[in-house]
């Protein structure tokens, strides 16, 4: 199959958005590993906006690029084995590597924890055990790459047992018109309105019921749209509609958040709303994202090849210089807007130099989610 450059382009814009939302993330009254001292609630408006397609899109593109690689490999076995070894050699690097500073500066800062860095390694993050409130070790933002290998080892079954064909087919003949917008909206209304109305996702795998009825069939879904014309077609055709339907429904939970402000449950039924609002907004967005991609950005530029391989190695490490610098900023009392700036520049600069750095390393790059540098034959 061909390369969908627009996939790509939308692949590098759903992780850049991911590293923006990670920084609002500690200006917003909600839960995050470090907190700006006055958080401000305004900022759960524009935070709305993505809330609900973010994750979802990654999970259809990642599906989407998982077809890919399954029909450039010579079998199922081993685009089983080559996903394990691209995404659980990072994840386990992660754990023990990048993501332990993150939970040392949510104790330190907000959960009474007196120890110092070294003594909190030595002692506690690997001792399995619950430290004031939070369990040890974690995995933190990197519960996504842990998700994604499950959900890549369903697909292969899927895949083994029936077939690339027979799952295209009966994909096509469901998705080939309008149910490509309005069966999978449906499913995300029924899932936060009904099945787990006010739940939201715990990232503990086993506990996480009402993200995987979300995430798993999107990337399933991602999966058979690589390979479907007719979806693709019907996509390319609606996204204007879906895009105004998701804008439409933004403001409906925008208007709700500014009635009823850090609440995951207002008011019967007024609760009901904001989660059928929120899932058909995310659907929709995908839909118009999706079908404005295949549409206007399914073309090569200098940059792709490189953005697209940095994307995961930014990834690895984005929340930890999030978290890591924030809670260094935190003493010294400054504006939000200077917090704000600073976060950004040193995301983006540390991001970029662990990248950088990390690609001429050969024994670092599968570390950090790059493959291996060709081997050469002596002459």
């Amino acid at each position: 199959m061909e390369r969908h450059y627009g996939l790509d382009w939308l692949r590098i814009g759903a992780f850049a958005l991911l590293i923006l939302y990670h920084i609002g993330m500690v200006f917003v009254p909600w839960g995050y590993h470090a907190k700006t001292a006055q958080p401000l609630a305004w900022v759960a408006i524009p935070m709305l906006a993505v809330n609900s397609w973010r994750l979802l899109l990654l999970f259809v593109v990642s599906g989407y690029a998982s077809r890919a690689l399954l029909v450039r490999g010579p079998a199922t076995g081993h685009f089983a084995v080559n996903r394990t070894w691209r995404l659980i050699i990072p994840l386990l690097f992660g754990v023990i590597v990048v993501v332990p500073l993150q939970p040392w500066v949510e104790l330190i800062t907000q959960r009474g924890y007196r120890h110092d860095f070294g003594y909190f390694l030595l002692h506690d993050y690997f001792s399995f055990r619950v430290v004031n409130g939070l369990a040890l070790p974690t995995w933190q933002h990197l519960w996504f790459v842990g998700y994604l290998w499950i959900y890549t080892m369903v697909l292969t079954l899927l895949v083994a047992v029936m077939g690339q064909r027979s799952l295209q087919r009966g994909f096509d003949r469901l998705f080939g018109g309008w149910l490509v917008w309005l069966l999978p909206a449906a499913w995300l209304v029924l899932v936060s309105a009904w099945l787990f109305p006010g739940i939201g996702p715990s990232n503990d795998l086993v506990g996480d019921s009402v993200s995987h009825v979300q995430y798993l069939p999107a990337f399933l879904f991602g999966f058979a749209l690589a390979g479907s014309s007719p979806a693709l077609a019907t996509m390319r055709r609606l996204w204007p509609w879906a895009l105004a339907v998701g804008i439409a429904c933004y403001t409906i939970v925008a208007a709700t958040e500014l009635r009823w402000p850090n609440s995951t449950t207002p008011a019967w039924p007024w609760g009901i709303l904001f989660a059928s609002a929120r899932a058909v907004q995310g659907w929709s967005m995908i839909v118009a994202l999706i079908g404005f991609a295949d549409s206007y950005l399914n073309r090569d530029l200098p940059w792709r090849r490189v953005l697209t391989e940095a994307v995961f190695p930014f990834y690895i490490i984005h929340q930890t210089i999030i978290v890591g610098v924030e809670g260094a900023l935190l003493p010294f009392g400054l504006p939000r807007f200077v917090e704000f700036g600073v976060l950004v520049v040193t995301t983006l600069v540390g991001c970029w130099l662990f990248y950088a750095i990390g690609r001429e390393i050969g024994w670092l790059r599968p570390l950090i989610g790059l493959r291996p540098f060709p081997q050469t034959k002596e002459a």
